[in-house]
């Protein structure tokens, strides 16, 4: 009995903090039709295609409606060799994956929200560089959804933000 009567003073005393959900509405909410009315430009290369995907799952419907945001990506993907041996071959490698985005109104082309994200995975190299190569694209795969994560959080946190201040 206590123990409900602490958790329910507990919810209370949140309600007095301001604290709200960012997705409060669900798929209604301000938020979430931010999300859906941003547009992602092309990105270079293997890995701007593989961040371009990971994107556009986590905006939802982006480009069904008339796009107001235009996200704008550019990528640095960078693998560096360390923990030499003996014979001076690496043994490790450290795959890092930054993303520098702009959040750009389509009507007027005004740059709203410029950040960065991004994230780095360690890989062990082994003696087949099959696997070395297979382990390298995982890592790849791995740091997209994190880097297409913070993204995506970023962008929802500005939604939040404009929505607050109508």
């Amino acid at each position: 009995m206590m123990r409900r009567v602490a958790l329910a003073l507990a919810l209370l005393s949140l309600t007095g903090c301001g604290l709200r959900p960012l997705y409060a509405g669900g798929s209604n909410s301000a938020v979430a039709a931010t999300l859906r009315s941003v547009t992602v430009g092309p990105i270079a290369g293997q890995s701007g295609w593989l961040m371009r995907n990971k994107l556009l799952e986590r905006l939802g419907e982006a480009g069904t409606g008339t796009a107001a945001y235009r996200l704008d990506v550019t990528l640095d993907d960078n693998i560096t060799a360390f923990g030499l041996r003996s014979d001076r071959a690496a043994t490790q490698e450290r795959r890092t994956l930054r993303a520098r985005f702009q959040l750009v109104d389509a009507s007027n082309g005004m740059v709203l929200l410029d950040d960065t994200a991004g994230s780095d995975a360690g890989i062990d190299i082994v003696s087949s560089e099959y696997a070395t190569v297979a382990a390298e694209q995982t890592a790849l795969e791995q740091l997209a959804d994190i880097v297409a994560d913070q993204i995506t959080a970023r962008l929802a946190l500005y939604g939040a933000r404009t929505a607050r201040a109508k």
